[in-house]
């Protein structure tokens, strides 16, 4: 006889801050921490979409007083969600899903906070929720996505290394693999056997594994949409990435996504 488990539902420890009722069948979740102005020229960028989705911040502990809750409600921002709890970004989207899934939200779009992201593109992805695609990858490496002022580095890194990586693991294009402006269906994020709800999930593992497994599981649709993602033409590359211990844990998630590392496997006892 086999007895599988049920599916883990590990979600870090969190605190929220609801600002606004409920209004749309969407949210787009803004990822943040210690972003400074950054975030709120983003947010206020972001306010006259509140009327099509409601707008949600998912801080990892911002200490820089950015997020005051006055300023979040005079830009439409419906809740704030704090994670209290170990783990960086890939941490912050499990609590964000969680909420987003317990609220009865039918989709998730996802967007850093840090003001690289034309956030005009928004609408897009909501149209191509409503077509009923459940990973929708913003490319600015596909006709109508502009990439501007994109460090070199970067640039190869993603072209040459990061996108044909998960292409061939996930049997399907992939343009933009490091860009997390992105959606994703309620039908994805809930499913058993993709099983996001895991302490696996701490960094950049879970935008890796939702591409490959969206891609390498025939019941979900999958779709790259133009963005564009605008670098500083001068100063320093906003980035949480470290040059060196950054990269190479980068590289390491890479591997381990590819490889079939993070693919949930149900336990048995016979």
């Amino acid at each position: 006889m086999t007895i599988t488990t049920a599916t883990p539902h590990d979600v870090p420890a969190s605190r929220t801050d609801v600002l606004a009722p409920k209004r749309t069948k969407y949210c787009v979740v803004v990822f943040v921490i210690n972003e400074g102005e950054k975030v709120r020229a983003q947010l206020a960028r972001m306010a006259p979409l509140a009327d099509q989705i409601d707008i949600v911040i998912a801080d990892g502990g911002s200490t820089d007083g950015s997020l005051d809750l006055a300023y979040l409600r005079e830009n439409r921002v419906r809740a704030l969600l704090t994670k209290t709890g170990a783990g960086k970004l890939s941490a912050q989207m499990r609590v964000a899903f969680a909420w987003a899934l317990d609220e009865g939200y039918e989709g998730v779009v996802v967007i850093d906070g840090n003001g690289k992201d034309g956030v005009d593109a928004i609408p897009d992805f909501i149209a191509l929720l409503d077509a009923g695609y459940d990973h929708i990858q913003g490319s600015r490496f596909i006709a109508g996505g502009k990439a501007v002022n994109t460090p070199l580095v970067r640039l190869v890194s993603v072209r040459l290394l990061h996108a044909p990586a998960i292409s061939v693991a996930a049997r399907t294009r992939h343009t933009d693999t490091t860009n997390g402006f992105r959606a994703y269906s309620r039908r994805l994020l809930a499913d058993d056997e993709v099983a996001v709800f895991r302490d696996v999930f701490v960094t950049y593992e879970l935008h890796y594994h939702l591409a490959l497994e969206s891609s390498r599981l025939e019941r979900f649709r999958t779709i790259e949409t133009p963005v564009s993602r605008t670098y500083p033409a001068h100063g320093k590359v906003p980035t949480k990435i470290s040059p060196l211990k950054g990269n190479a844990h980068v590289l390491k998630v890479l591997f381990n996504a590819v490889t079939g590392r993070y693919r949930y496997q149900q336990e048995t006892q016979k």
